[in-house]
C-alpha cells in the first residue's frame, strides 16, 4: 500500500511539474534564480564518493561542478535513495539525477535526459576464488544476489530470473558478498572496475560476465530545459580538451562516448 501511495504521489508531482515546465516556467531560471544546484546522487566510485576529508569527489561530482560553473550555481550533493530518484526529482528536493544514471525505458520515460556520455554494463561480482565456477548465466540461477534498489542491477537480475536482495546502493551489494550474506551481486561495471580485485578494497572479490550493454546519462525533470543546457555544456568542455583528462582521472577514459 506504501509503495501505491509513492507511485501515486510521484505520478501526480511529474504531471504538476511537466504542466509547470510546459506553461512557460524555465527550470533553467529556475535553478540560476535560486543559485544552487541540488545533485541527487549515492556513494559510487569511481562516480560520486567521498575523499578523506568527507568531500565529494569523482568523475560525475568533477563535472557536476563544473556544469554548475557554467551556470554560475553553487552545486550541492544529496544522497537520495535510489528507488525514489523519481519522486525526489519531481518534487524539487532534487534539480537532477547525476550519478552513473542508466538510460532505462523508465528514466527516459521519466525524466528529460541529457543526451548518453559514458559507455556501461551490469556485470556478476563474486569472491575471486569462485569466479571459474560460474562462467554462464544458467550456472548462476541458483544464487542469491544482492542488488541496489530500483537500479539497473536489479532491472537485469530480474529479468533474467535471478533471486534478488535489494539493498540500499551498491556499496552496500558489494558488502553483502564480502560478508558472504549474498552469494554474488550485480553492480555497475565502472564501478566494479573501481572497487574489486587486487589492489581495491574488495581484493578477494572479482567481477565477470557482463549481462547487457547500456549508457549514462543524467536526468532533470520532464520538459526542462537544463538537459539541452548540458549537453551543450559537455560539448564545449571535450572540444576545450577538459573532458577526456577528467576521465582519465578516474579511469573511466575508455568508456567516453564520442561527440557526434
Amino acid at each position: 500500500m506504501k509503495k501505491l501511495i509513492a507511485l501515486l504521489l510521484c505520478v501526480m508531482l511529474a504531471a504538476a511539474s511537466a504542466l509547470a515546465l510546459a506553461e512557460g516556467e524555465s527550470d533553467k531560471a529556475y535553478v540560476v534564480g535560486k543559485g544552487k544546484l541540488v545533485v541527487g546522487i549515492t556513494d559510487f566510485e569511481p562516480m560520486d564518493y567521498k575523499d578523506a576529508d568527507g568531500n565529494w569527489i569523482g568523475f560525475d561530482a568533477d563535472l557536476a561542478r563544473a556544469f554548475g560553473e557554467y551556470l554560475g550555481v553553487e552545486v550541492e550533493f544529496q544522497e537520495i535513495d535510489w528507488d525514489n530518484k523519481i519522486l525526489e526529482l519531481d518534487s524539487k528536493t532534487i534539480d537532477c539525477v547525476w550519478n552513473g544514471m542508466t538510460l532505462t525505458e523508465e528514466v527516459v520515460a521519466a525524466m528529460n535526459c541529457s543526451k548518453p556520455y559514458l559507455n556501461n554494463a551490469q556485470v556478476v561480482v563474486l569472491p575471486a576464488d569462485k569466479i571459474a565456477d560460474y562462467a554462464t548465466v544458467e550456472s548462476i540461477k541458483g544464487l542469491t544476489f544482492a542488488v541496489e534498489a530500483g537500479s539497473a542491477g536489479e532491472a537485469e537480475a530480474t529479468a533474467i530470473g535471478l533471486a534478488v536482495n535489494a539493498v540500499q546502493n551498491q556499496a552496500a551489494a558489494l558488502m553483502e558478498v564480502a560478508a558472504g550474506t549474498s552469494d554474488a551481486a550485480v553492480i555497475d561495471a565502472l564501478m566494479a572496475a573501481a572497487m574489486v580485485g587486487e589492489g581495491t578494497s574488495y581484493a578477494n572479490l572479482g567481477y565477470t560476465l557482463p549481462l547487457n550493454e547500456e549508457e549514462y546519462g543524467v536526468g532533470f525533470r520532464k520538459n526542462s530545459d537544463l538537459a539541452a543546457e548540458l549537453d551543450a555544456f559537455l560539448a564545449a568542455f571535450d572540444a576545450d580538451g577538459k573532458l577526456e583528462p577528467l576521465a582519465e582521472k578516474y579511469g573511466v577514459q575508455a568508456a567516453l562516448i564520442a561527440e557526434g
